[in-house]
């Protein structure tokens, strides 16, 4: 992995090669072809920026255009690129030059010099073997040795104690510390609403919360509304056997909520919008929400590693504080595999978990 010899030449140096302009344009291309229509636009933006990254480094490293199928060499040396390992005398390292390195975060293409989480390496190499396999050409990331190269990595990050990294669970403490901060203002009624929203509909993922739109929002008399989730990450994959797509929003949640949708006079279209002083805008895009979640997290004093997550992973960790059975958080969640939603409960210190007093008096 090592011999960086048997690697073509780069046409150029890397610290004074600018990547080719068309790559912004060509990535996005290639995803829509790529892609069926119903894909999630989070799924297409992730595919185009993988694919854009693929063209760039492929570029970068090997001075050429990317063209599949791509080589299983040039995907073996795209792992040990990015991943680190441990060398003979037992530092960290990974492959990628440091001329290459710098040309692709110059380009915009990377946000930092330096390797990447594992699972990063692994989406990037999905979705390079999503691409191979709707072109209908040989796929290298399907090989055993690129499989292998993975899965021992994958057994290296284990064996350093390297965990994956969780955003903190917003529970019901949390997020009435959070709600607290959220005054009578514009802005304030808008993230009481979205915390809510987001919080008692089933822990909605950002995209979902962005994408929220009153023609399915439906009013239930004093009880609150019921939302109509038609484009989540579950139905979008063909699963619904399980699932159904009306999540309640009801309580405070739709107080909150009808508070929103007056003081802001939306009666059509998106429901969490953004806000310039007193004037309402466009719909809040799924970052916009993550980044609300964050904010307010900070404006109330919490510690950890809070984002748009931290609301799915709460509700799940305080339904099941509750005695919520697991089917009924799975309706709201929609979570397809119950290793999944597992792995979203967080019990906070080993001394908090309730099973751990299965011997107190």
């Amino acid at each position: 992995m090592n011999d960086n010899h048997a690697l073509p030449v780069l046409v150029q140096p890397a610290s004074g090669m600018v990547l080719p302009d068309q790559l912004a344009q060509q990535a996005p291309d290639a995803v829509r072809e790529l892609l069926a229509e119903a894909a999630a636009e989070n799924t297409t933006r992730s595919y185009a920026t993988a694919l854009r990254y693929w063209a760039g480094w492929h570029a970068a490293r090997y001075g050429v255009e990317l063209v599949l199928p791509v080589s299983e060499a040039a995907v073996l040396q795209f792992v040990v690129d990015h991943v680190q390992r441990r060398s003979a005398d037992g530092d960290l390292t990974w492959e990628l030059p440091p001329a290459v390195d710098q040309a692709l975060v110059t380009a915009g293409l990377k946000a930092k010099p330096g390797p990447w989480t594992l699972a990063t390496v692994r989406h990037r190499v999905a979705v390079l073997s999503t691409a191979h396999r709707l072109k209908q050409v040989p796929n290298p990331c399907e090989q055993p040795a690129v499989r292998t190269v993975l899965s021992r990595a994958a057994r290296a990050v284990v064996k350093r104690g390297e965990r994956p990294r969780k955003k903190t669970a917003i529970t019901l403490p949390e997020l009435e510390r959070m709600l607290a901060t959220c005054d009578e203002s514009l802005v304030g009624l808008r993230d009481r609403a979205l915390l809510c929203f987001a919080f008692a509909s089933g822990g909605r993922r950002r995209s979902e919360v962005a994408a929220a739109d009153l023609r399915d929002l439906k009013r239930l008399g004093d009880q609150g509304y019921i939302y109509r989730l038609e484009h989540s990450k579950t139905q979008q994959a063909g699963v619904t056997a399980n699932s159904t797509p009306d999540k309640p929003v009801l309580d405070r949640a739709a107080l909150a909520l009808e508070d929103w949708l007056e003081a802001s006079g939306i009666t059509d279209g998106a429901i969490f919008r953004r806000l310039w002083k007193d004037r309402v805008g466009p719909a809040l895009s799924p970052a916009a929400v993550g980044e609300i979640v964050q904010r307010r997290a900070r404006q109330a004093g919490l510690e950890g590693d809070f984002g748009g997550h931290s609301l799915r992973s709460g509700f799940v960790t305080e339904a099941s504080r509750q005695g919520v059975s697991l089917p009924a958080i799975m309706q709201l969640t929609e979570h397809r595999a119950v290793s999944s939603v597992i792995g979203y409960f967080q019990s906070g210190g080993a001394t908090d978990n309730p099973a751990a007093r299965l011997l107190e008096d």
